[in-house]
């Protein structure tokens, strides 16, 4: 899938949703960690089932404290890990805890949007062997396009690796209202759609956690196509 062309009018967008981002974390970024970890169920899940090739280079866009890097890291020591997220902010919580990790050296860091993701916003030229969002595709605008951006980065046998919430349906209808007004507090949004979609057409790729609450995705970058 090819990616769009920037505009003007979308790197305006870009701009107001960092904005956004920034103001959301400049605080939150101190206690991200201790907080997701009772509802950002998955994660390590999908991190010990990545599968990732010798010397791997994997990219996690919205990559937020580094949290997931960090473990990472610790799983494949020989992979190449880059993370792209949108707040500067929340880079500068990623930047400490790579440092008292001593992964400086093994991890790269960039600020921009998952709708561009390239490796070239690393200052590198081969693709990448694996992309992860975790959480992030419901806090993307455009996540059709981080989508077709993270296919068209990959190597021809990489793959797509997605954690997030699914459409909370098994939650009842009044615990899926209370759950989606907290999330809307943080400016997320299921994908509702995406998930759907998923069911339809990549059911064997799929798969979905207690009360329908988050789902987990693992598939080649070709199957989006």
């Amino acid at each position: 899938m090819e990616a769009s062309t920037s505009t003007p009018a979308a790197r305006s967008t870009d701009a107001d949703h960092a904005a956004l981002m920034d103001r959301i974390y400049r605080h939150q970024r101190y206690i991200y960690d201790l907080t997701r970890k009772y509802y950002l169920f998955g994660r390590d899940r999908l991190i010990r089932e990545l599968d990732l090739p010798p010397a791997a280079r994997v990219v996690e866009i919205g990559c937020g404290t580094a949290r997931n890097l960090v473990r990472i890291a610790a799983q494949y020591p020989d992979a190449r890990l880059f993370g792209l997220d949108a707040s500067q902010e929340m880079l500068k919580s990623a930047a400490e805890t790579l440092h008292r990790a001593k992964l400086d050296g093994r991890v790269t860091l960039a600020h921009g949007y998952a709708e561009n993701l390239s490796p070239a916003m690393f200052g590198q030229t081969a693709p990448f062997d694996a992309c992860i969002f975790s959480y992030s595709l419901s806090m993307i605008p455009d996540w059709k396009q981080a989508l077709n951006a993270a296919s068209a980065a990959l190597s021809p046998a990489g793959q797509i690796h997605v954690v997030d919430f699914g459409d909370l349906d098994g939650l009842g209808r009044v615990g899926r209202a209370v759950l989606m007004a907290w999330l809307g507090l943080f400016h997320v949004a299921p994908r509702v759609e995406l998930l759907h979609n998923l069911e339809q057409k990549h059911a064997e790729s799929l798969r979905l956690l207690p009360g329908r609450y988050s789902f987990l995705l693992k598939t080649h970058a070709t199957d989006f196509c």
